[in-house]
């Protein structure tokens, strides 16, 4: 299925810098995925905006947040829910848009779609059926921390929310421990407490750790210390719970004699088989460097699930 696309929506170019001139062509049966502020409306894009304002359909994660924007810049649009509990529903309505030759541009309640926020469904769902997928690129809470944070963010893995559940939580973290890029985590008020508390014991007490909350909003918050120190700052003011949290944890020191990054809880599981936990874990901590307080937790709770 062929359908005319153009990519740079937009048809002119400066030929002194190569930069696509502000000139926007929104084409028919085309996703757009817009992102838009993760708190300071005014963070929004000329070209986010535009595409918002030509889309036949935009579909949001929650209407009720999408519209006070689009209130805010003057734009009436037709709006259809597209959240975590309907996407796969969703992304077939999405599809039989765009077979009509409607516009329909993507955005989530903050941010970039798809990251860590609904939307990857219905994108490959809209690239399966053969119909062009175009960025609108914008705010994402990630990049905004890593760039205020002071870290050497040239590696880093995104890890988006942690599990609710603490076990399944202190499993996770215990396969990141021997992770030499920087980690980032996003996170809920009411679990920051406890996830900070469990990324102290499954890493080292003396990495840092940077916790941003409230993004671009009045209260913006970014505090870097030590990780042992963190749960302590947090708790020392209930202001310092509050909004939604970026967690940005340095990794473990690169040396040359570091073991290559296995899988531990393969290596727990393999080991709880044939010796009892404290000498499994014993074991562990040698064969893959990690933290023996974390793999004693974790391997607790595999002898349970077992």
């Amino acid at each position: 299925m062929n359908h005319p696309v153009n990519p740079a929506l937009g048809r002119g170019v400066d030929t002194d810098s190569g930069m696509v001139s502000g000139e926007v062509a929104v084409n028919k049966a085309t996703l757009y995925v817009v992102a838009t502020p993760i708190g300071n409306l005014g963070d929004i894009t000329l070209r986010a905006l535009e595409v918002l304002k030509a889309a036949d359909i935009i579909a949001a994660e929650d209407t009720r947040v999408t519209i006070r924007l689009l209130n805010r810049h003057g734009i009436a649009g037709r709006l259809v829910a597209v959240h975590e509990h309907n996407e796969r529903r969703a992304a077939e309505r999405v599809t039989a848009l765009l077979a009509e030759g409607k516009t329909v541009a993507l955005v989530s309640d903050a941010g970039t779609p798809g990251i860590a926020d609904p939307g990857a469904q219905v994108v490959a769902a809209v690239r399966a059926a053969g119909y062009p997928v175009v960025p609108i690129p914008g705010p994402n809470a990630a990049a905004a921390v890593l760039s205020a944070s002071g870290f050497e963010a040239s590696r880093f893995l995104f890890c988006g929310f942690l599990p609710a559940r603490a076990a399944e939580r202190r499993r996770e973290l215990a396969g990141l421990v021997a992770q030499t890029a920087l980690l980032v985590f996003y996170e809920a008020p009411h679990r920051v407490v406890g996830s900070v508390a469990d990324l102290c014991a499954a890493f080292d007490g003396a990495r840092q750790i940077l916790i941003a909350r409230e993004l671009t909003k009045i209260h913006e918050t970014l505090h870097r210390c030590r990780l042992d120190e963190a749960v302590a700052w947090l708790e020392a003011d209930d202001n310092h719970r509050r909004g939604e949290f970026v967690l940005v944890v340095e990794g473990a020191a690169a040396t040359a004699s570091s073991p290559p990054e296995v899988d531990v809880e393969s290596v727990l599981k393999t080991l709880l088989a044939e010796l009892p936990v404290k000498q499994a874990v014993a074991l562990a901590v040698k064969l893959t460097g990690g933290n023996r307080n974390a793999l004693y937790k974790l391997a607790l709770t595999l002898k349970d699930e077992k």
